[in-house]
């Protein structure tokens, strides 16, 4: 779909500083929104919201349907009675990069406590009670996923063995009678899976409807493959490229390219498009039904895979030899679009695109993704360059897999530099503002930035180098960034560049 002129801020939700070790849905996330608001922003980026797993990485997650409990805010479980207040004293901070293993050993713990509490006296406390109604409607609404990831997070919490292919056969051929038996023997805990997930998605509705009050669109951002210790593999093998024990055949990943030159071997399992198809989709069907509950906007990471992906044999240590497979695209978006009408999707398509890849966009009317770091290295590369830019795209200075537009800079050589400089004219060391000035005033329809351009920050506030397993996803910003002067600042390039519009609102001129 096409979408008004607007402006927005690329910020995963785990980078706010909120109280805790890790950002999270509660304060800081409410006044990110007001920041938001007071700069004339419509859009709130941020990456996806699933658990994550090895690496913490969000686009590795252990559901392509859950949310992540660490983004949970305990102060808010406080306020509606599931904890005392004192018990967040234990905590760590809202400074400082994010320590995920802290992070488990201290919140994870407080967390479920909150649910013990709320399963304890949910059905008894008059104070609770609307509350506990919310919480059985929600398991009815998310039934068909919900129990499913219940049973996974509680059997990898339990057996602490790495992937479900290592469970016991009965366990990891989901056996009915064995998964009657932990059903029977661990009910409070699958009961307490449940209520976390409750608890994420009532933060992360209050939220949104903040940001709705406010003028700010969400979006989201989905993993076009799932990863395989997940809860969807486990639960839907069938769907999967697995052979009789379970292991993959072929993996996703991409060729040789900008970021690896052996490429990038990603892992994850590839799907049965025939088998996906002989069932009109369904899976893929229900998977976007929850995206586009969750966010305004969604945003398709790899979005080349849904035209033909690289197959790599799983035996291989790298991605180099892989083979180009072709997907189902169209079927599928026609699929999608029967079943839940027109879609409000950008497809990420940076990287190796061809012209079956662009058709497969056009026809669709989903805007494609332009971003100025890649602009300057060639005449190739002008395609990311504002006077190559078409209306239908979304235009970043920079990306969560890109370094910082100050870190960018600094890693360049002269003749990139003076590229730079020719185009947007000198830039004194500080390259961010004079890109987001040059994305804002661009045709395309969405312009966003990363907040770490907007504070000038250099490598140390990388979100993720690709191809580099660990030391990822863990800078937040710092607190009390967020000024008056920051807001006002953008808030004049809305001005100049016409972008103060609802993104998704009735269609401006």
């Amino acid at each position: 779909m096409e979408f008004n002129r607007s402006q927005g801020v690329l910020l995963h939700v785990s980078c706010l500083p909120s109280h805790g070790g890790i950002g999270d849905l509660g304060p800081a996330a409410h006044e990110f929104v007001a920041f938001l608001a007071a700069a004339r922003q419509h859009i709130w980026q941020v990456l996806p919201l699933a658990p994550t797993g090895f690496g913490n990485s969000p686009y590795a997650a252990s559901s392509a349907f859950a949310g992540n409990p660490y983004l949970i805010s305990l102060e808010m479980l406080a306020d509606w009675g599931w904890i005392a207040r004192e018990r967040l004293g234990v905590l760590p901070g809202a400074g400082g990069y994010v320590d995920f293993e802290q992070v488990e050993r201290s919140k994870l713990p407080v967390l479920e406590e909150a649910a013990d509490n709320f399963l304890d006296r949910g059905t008894s406390d008059p104070a609770l009670a609307a509350q506990w109604a919310e919480f059985e409607a929600f398991c009815r609404a998310q039934s068909s996923w919900l129990n499913d990831y219940a049973l996974f997070a509680e059997l990898r919490r339990q057996l602490n063995t790495g992937a479900w292919t290592t469970w016991p056969e009965p366990l990891r051929r989901r056996d009915p009678n064995a998964l009657a038996e932990v059903m029977a023997q661990h009910g409070r805990a699958l009961a307490r899976e449940q209520v976390l997930q409750f608890a994420f998605s009532r933060q992360w509705t209050l939220l949104r409807e903040a940001a709705a009050r406010s003028g700010v669109r969400i979006l989201g951002d989905i993993a076009i493959f799932v990863n395989f210790d997940s809860a969807d593999v486990w639960t839907h093998p069938e769907l999967f490229e697995l052979d009789e024990e379970l292991r993959p055949i072929r993996i996703a990943g991409v060729p040789p390219d900008y970021f690896s030159p052996t490429g990038q071997r990603w892992g994850n399992p590839l799907y049965r498009w025939d088998v996906l198809e002989q069932s009109g989709f369904e899976w893929w069907i229900h998977r976007i039904g929850r995206s586009v509950e969750l966010y305004d906007i969604v945003r398709l990471d790899h979005f080349r895979g849904f035209e033909a992906f690289w197959a790599i044999p799983a035996e291989e240590e790298t991605a180099i030899n892989g083979a180009w497979v072709k997907a189902p695209g169209f079927k599928l978006f026609r699929a999608l679009e029967a079943a839940l009408g027109p879609l409000p999707l950008v497809a990420e398509d940076l990287g190796l695109i061809t012209a079956e890849v662009d058709l497969l966009r056009t026809s669709l009317h989903m805007p494609g993704m332009k971003v100025l770091q890649f602009g300057f290295s060639d005449k190739g590369a002008h395609i990311h360059l504002p006077h190559r830019f078409e209306p239908g795209c979304v235009a970043y200075t920079g990306t969560h897999d890109n370094d910082t537009t100050t870190g960018w800079w600094r890693g360049l050589g002269a003749e990139v530099r003076a590229a730079v400089e020719a185009y947007i004219g000198p830039v004194s060391e500080r390259p961010a503002w004079p890109l987001i000035r040059a994305t804002a005033a661009s045709v395309a329809q969405l312009a966003l930035a990363p907040a770490q351009d907007l504070l000038e920050l250099g490598s140390e506030a990388r979100m993720n180098t690709p191809a580099v397993a660990q030391g990822n996803w863990s800078w937040r910003a710092p607190a009390g960034c967020w000024t008056p002067e920051l807001a006002a600042r953008l808030a004049a390039i809305v001005e100049v560049t016409d972008r103060d519009n609802d993104p998704m609102g009735p269609k401006t001129a």
